[in-house]
């Protein structure tokens, strides 16, 4: 057989072999997180992205974790040292400051995460080394407000918010404006530890609020058991955040999915590991808000959910 016949020949085989050896090439990823380790419920969607596109933890892909336990300050050295570990690209999960802490830190590794809207001037073709999902929950307080409005009418609404959060003069100015518009009167009450939720939701008792709205920002997210238990504790009517926390046992909630946010954070993660640039791929946003309901907590509160409410919801919880 002739040389130029046999490279023909074995060229198949050959450019299999080379796939193949690419797809076990051992890759490695950053992963910047706000929330707790034990607290963050999205990684089974993370990794299935990242599964989609070839890529499995442990089989061909490292991931070296980094959770800054609800606190802001850890972001900027935590996103240094995954810059340090020479990571491939960053995945930055939660508020806008994971995302600007590992923007801050690296101008040449991708970063792929949720809430990046910030960081991003043109959705279609982001710049620099940005991309991702644009979630931007805030964005939707006054038609949380509205909805608690409707629920129980004429209602004192009360407002829990996090002074430690970046955005919570921004937020305040937001619900406050929505207050007006729609004609509800406010209590205000703070919490940025652990311990300042209990004395909040009491201040907030003694004010006879008759619904509770909490700001839609990352620690109360990972405080969302603990914040169901005290909205049962106290016999509040209480919007959440995520969906999460109606299966958890809150009353309603009004967001988008988060398993969709973080399986596309997993996607373009994987996308960019086989070789796409971030000014490649689109910032994306939710197209589908999703209002869910628990019919067994408003009963146990002993609250009935108005028909018109019930027939928006795209999931009753019996």
């Amino acid at each position: 057989m002739k040389r130029r016949d046999l490279l023909l020949w074995l060229a198949p085989a050959l450019t299999a072999t080379l796939r193949g050896s690419r797809a076990q090439q051992q890759r490695r990823v950053g992963f910047l997180s706000l929330a707790s380790a034990d607290a963050f419920t999205g990684l089974a969607d993370y990794r299935r992205g990242l599964d989609e596109s070839g890529y499995v933890e442990s089989r061909n892909l490292t991931i070296s974790y980094r959770w800054a336990d609800g606190d802001f300050a850890r972001l900027p050295g935590l996103a240094a040292e995954l810059v340090r570990e020479n990571v491939e690209v960053i995945t930055t999960m939660g508020s806008p400051e994971p995302a600007k802490a590992a923007a801050q830190a690296t101008a040449t590794i991708p970063i792929v995460g949720t809430s990046v809207a910030p960081l991003v001037m043109h959705f279609n073709r982001p710049e620099a080394n940005v991309t991702g999902v644009s979630i931007l929950t805030a964005d939707l307080m006054p038609k949380r407000l509205q909805l608690l409005a409707e629920i129980v009418p004429g209602a004192t609404i009360g407002v829990l918010m996090n002074p430690a959060y970046p955005e919570h003069d921004r937020d305040r100015k937001e619900i406050e404006d929505a207050a007006l518009a729609v004609g509800v009167r406010l209590a205000f009450a703070s919490a940025s530890a652990d311990p300042d939720f209990e004395p909040a939701f009491a201040s907030l008792a003694r004010q006879h609020v008759g619904a509770l709205l909490p700001e839609a920002e990352p620690f109360f997210g990972s405080q969302r058991q603990l914040l169901v238990t005290l909205a049962a504790r106290y016999a509040v009517p209480m919007m959440h955040e995520w969906r999460e926390s109606v299966l958890a046992g809150g009353l309603l909630s009004y967001a988008p999915q988060l398993a969709w946010i973080y399986h596309q954070v997993g996607l373009y993660t994987g996308q960019v590991l086989n070789g796409v640039k971030p000014g490649d791929l689109p910032v994306i946003a939710p197209t589908r808000i999703e209002l869910v309901i628990n019919l067994g907590t408003a009963k146990a509160l002993g609250l009935t959910i108005p028909p018109k409410i019930l027939a928006r919801a795209d999931e009753v919880i019996e």
